[in-house]
């Protein structure tokens, strides 16, 4: 197949009737030549969706790097400890870690414990200094709420800032279904509305929802509706309202589980100069967060925190977006990117306010690829086509699946496509496909994009008769 050839093919798939209506902007280049190999409205603007993690991922690992840790500290502002009582305060630090988890509180808190802390006589106080208190990105959509994928983002975050909930069924209508928190804590309130049904109850049956109180800003999850006893046990991933206060909570409730006394209360504040440093807990590498943040579509505060994350650590605390979008900026200047030329709001994609264009994509792919230094960690940060990630079920049985790696991007009437792939003479190629504009099922837009795809992916440049010839002498 001649370039030519393929530059005819993937126009053909892009007369899809499911793009009629649609703005469609692609780049596709050699990394060997440099040669383009198809374009198309690659110099517009797009909102870039989870694509935006791209420039978000690849500015940390060239600015942090791949071994960069998060911290978590236990703290205390007193070195006096005698008779195993902590006089004074302590205090639960934050430094952005998107992954902390329950786990990771109670190993702390048992590092505590085996110091020979029994009582505490001050305030559990959180401290999120590190990074701003504004909890939600600029240009996020007032009605994105109550889900896994828009939690707060906060200096002190515990379970990505989410709980889940899990409702099984009674054993016959009218028992009420069975609702269990995890992790179990008192920071949230559940509302069990919902019933045991027969499956000719089809209001009921049809009514099942799991929900927070988002409308009222409450952290109560109200269960209503009604399942069968047949039904297979729902689980329900929702975030919560106010980061620190949720972990300090937690933190306060392990206290009680090892025994360690409390005497006062969960409570804002920033840990004093003169603090002593009681627990350090270490996040795992960089590298290996980004790969949750690239792979996965359920981890925007993953690259939130990290956006704000590189703010504090190049531009001092506490770190902002504008901080964060201002070191993708110098970044993308040093690639070669005019940054007069583009929009940037949030770290994630998720903010309608993100402006990029496939071309500008494609030059951070191409200089991401040829730094040896960061190449192997960004490439494995990606989900790989019919293996796992966001494009695990996609270009299966293609010649796409096992070896194209890409971001996928997905809001509203947007969906984008760009990575990495090898052509069928095993030719690197880097691409950028972005469309927006629809109103058809996201999945067909998606299927546009696998059939270019896999086309890339089985490329076989067209050989000469003089080339064949000597290949054969």
């Amino acid at each position: 197949m001649s370039v030519r050839d393929l530059r005819n093919s993937i126009t053909a798939i892009l007369q899809d009737s499911a793009l009629a209506q649609s703005r469609v902007g692609i780049k596709v280049i050699s990394l060997r030549t440099g040669e383009v190999l198809y374009e198309k409205d690659s110099h517009l603007l797009f909102h870039p969706a989870s694509n935006m993690k791209l420039l978000t991922t690849a500015t940390a690992l060239k600015r942090l790097g791949p071994t960069y840790r998060f911290e978590t500290w236990l703290a205390a502002d007193t070195s006096a400890l005698a008779d195993s009582v902590l006089n004074g305060n302590l205090y639960l630090k934050g430094f952005g870690d998107p992954d902390l988890s329950t786990e990771d509180l109670r190993w702390m808190v048992r590092q505590l414990r085996a110091q020979g802390v029994l009582k505490i006589t001050g305030d559990l106080v959180c401290d999120e200094s590190f990074l701003d208190d504004y909890h939600y990105g600029k240009g996020w959509m007032w009605d994105d709420a109550s889900s896994r994928y828009f939690p707060p983002i906060g200096a002190l975050t515990v379970n990505q800032n989410c709980v889940t909930v899990t409702v099984r069924p009674g054993a016959k209508p009218g028992d009420s279904l069975q609702v269990a928190l995890a992790p179990p804590t008192s920071y949230v309130k559940l509302e069990n509305l919902a019933v045991t049904v027969d499956s000719t109850d089809s209001t009921r049956l049809a009514e099942f929802k799991v929900e927070r109180k988002w409308r009222e800003r409450e952290n109560t999850i109200v269960v209503s509706g009604g399942l069968t006893p047949e039904s297979a046990p729902r689980e329900v991933v929702l975030e919560i309202l106010d980061p620190a206060l949720y972990s300090g909570t937690l933190c306060t409730e392990l206290l009680a589980e090892q025994h360690i006394a409390l005497a006062g209360e969960v409570t804002r504040g920033v840990l004093p100069d003169t603090s002593r440093l009681l627990v350090e807990h270490l996040s795992q590498p960089l590298a290996y967060l980004l790969t949750r943040t690239n792979k996965f579509p359920y981890n925007n505060l993953y690259a939130e925190l990290i956006l704000k994350t590189l703010g504090a650590e190049l531009e001092g605390p506490p770190g902002t977006a504008r901080k964060g979008t201002t070191e993708i900026k110098r970044f993308l200047s040093e690639v070669g990117a005019d940054t007069t030329k583009f929009a940037l709001a949030d770290g994630s994609g998720v903010s309608r306010y993100d402006l990029l264009t496939p071309a500008l994509v494609v030059r951070l792919l191409k200089y991401m690829y040829e730094d040896f230094t960061v190449s192997a960690e960004f490439l494995a940060s990606l989900p790989i086509a019919g293996v796992d990630g966001t494009l695990q079920h996609r270009m299966q049985g293609t010649a796409a699946e096992g070896k194209l790696r890409a971001k996928t991007g997905t809001l509203r009437g947007v969906s984008a496509l760009s990575g990495y792939t090898t052509t069928g003479d095993g030719e690197p190629l880097a691409f950028s496909m972005m469309m927006q504009h629809f109103v058809v099922p996201t999945a067909r837009i998606r299927a546009v994009q696998d059939r270019i795809g896999a086309l890339l992916s089985e490329f076989h440049r067209r050989r000469t008769i003089a080339t064949a010839g000597r290949s054969r002498q």
